[in-house]
C-alpha cells in the first residue's frame, strides 16, 4: 500500500512532461489559427486582384474605339471580344473563363436626358447574374438612377458616356472554404470614356460579323 501511494505522490510531483502537455492542449488551436489565417490572408490577395482587375478592364474599355478625326469613335464587337481576351490573360491563375464573370456596361444618356444602359457585355462561364442591371434599362425616361451601388452611382453626363465593370469570381480556397468571407469576390470599377464616342443605334458597330459576348 505504501509502494502505491509512493507512486502516486512520486508522480503528482513530476513536472517534467507538463509543457508537452500543454502543448498537446493548445496544438489544435494553434493548427486551427494558423489555416484560418492562411485562408484569410489568401482571400485578401484574391479580392485584391480581382479589385485591379475590374479597374483594368474598365480603363481599357474607355479607350477603344477605331481611330477617326471625321466623326466620334465608334466601338466594336471585335474590340470588345479582345479586350476580354486580354482580361482573361491577365487573370492569370484565377482562371477567369471558367470560375468567373464579367459584366461591361457602357452607360449614356437617352433622348429624354436620363441615364440608359445602352448595351451589356460579358465573359466568363461563371453562373451569376449583374447586380446593378441589364441591357436596355433606362432607355426612355427618367426612372434609372444610373449605375452601381445606390450610395456611390455611376452617372453619364453631356460630356459623353462611362463605362461600368462588375467582376464575380468564384473564390478556390487553399484549406477550406468555411474560413474564407465570402464564396464569391465581386469587385466594381468604372471609368469615363476617354474620348468623343459614337453612342448612335445599339452603341456597338460589328462590321466584322463576329459573335457577340451577349448575356
Amino acid at each position: 500500500m505504501n509502494r502505491k501511494l509512493n507512486l502516486v505522490l512520486r508522480l503528482r510531483q513530476d513536472e517534467r512532461a507538463l509543457a508537452l502537455l500543454e502543448f498537446a492542449f493548445a496544438l489544435p488551436v494553434l493548427i486551427i489559427l494558423i489555416m484560418g489565417g492562411a485562408e484569410i490572408a489568401n482571400y485578401t490577395v484574391t479580392r485584391q486582384r480581382v479589385s485591379q482587375l475590374a479597374l483594368q478592364i474598365a480603363d481599357n474599355a474607355s479607350r477603344i474605339g477605331d481611330q477617326s478625326v471625321l466623326r466620334n469613335r465608334p466601338i466594336s464587337e471585335k474590340q470588345i471580344n479582345d479586350l476580354f481576351i486580354g482580361a482573361g490573360l491577365q487573370a492569370g491563375n484565377l482562371d477567369l473563363v471558367h470560375q468567373g464573370r464579367v459584366f461591361l456596361s457602357g452607360i449614356t444618356l437617352n433622348g429624354q436626358g436620363g441615364q440608359w444602359l445602352q448595351w451589356q457585355r460579358c465573359y466568363g462561364s461563371l453562373r451569376a447574374t449583374s447586380h446593378y442591371g441589364v441591357q436596355g434599362s433606362g432607355s426612355t425616361g427618367t426612372n434609372f438612377p444610373g449605375i452601381g451601388p445606390a450610395s456611390a452611382r455611376v452617372l453619364a453626363t453631356a460630356n459623353g458616356p462611362v463605362v461600368f465593370v462588375e467582376v464575380a469570381l468564384a473564390y478556390k480556397p487553399v484549406i477550406s472554404a468555411r474560413w474564407a468571407p465570402a464564396g464569391v469576390i465581386t469587385e466594381i470599377a468604372s471609368f469615363a470614356v476617354r474620348d468623343d464616342r459614337d453612342t448612335t443605334g445599339t452603341g456597338v458597330q460589328n462590321n466584322e460579323g463576329v459573335a457577340a459576348s451577349s448575356c
